[in-house]
């Protein structure tokens, strides 16, 4: 069973697939600024390893990690339970709530209508 990230553990992750794996330096530089220190940002690493999203290799003295879930499943699993605890179980109420607090405008809803009509 995935458990949802903290914020921190998310912008982690984020960098863990931004870079597809590699070392806490790696994952450092691929962060926004301001930048966590590298202490920091290792322990929220060695979190996200015991969660089961990334696993260790160790190089000698260094560690390097690999995303063992996929930006992409995460995102699915986690917006199914997003949009059932918010919006209903319901992609119309949430398309709808974005649309009347004028998030999203009418070009993009012509949009995403194409992409369900498959024109796109």
């Amino acid at each position: 069973m995935m458990e949802k990230l903290t914020p921190q553990e998310e912008m982690a992750m984020q960098a863990v697939w931004q870079t597809g794996g590699g070392f806490i330096k790696d994952f450092l530089e691929a962060y926004p600024d301001p930048k966590p220190p590298y202490t920091t940002l290792a322990s929220v690493v060695k979190k996200l390893e015991q969660k089961g999203f990334i696993k260790a290799k160790k190089y000698g003295v260094i560690i390097g990690y690999t995303p063992v879930i996929t930006e992409k499943a995460y995102k699915k699993k986690f917006m199914s339970g997003f949009v059932k605890d918010y919006f209903e179980n319901s992609y119309k109420e949430l398309v709808t709530f974005f649309a009347r607090e004028k998030k999203i405008d009418a070009e993009e809803l012509k949009e995403i209508i194409a992409l369900i009509e498959g024109k796109k």
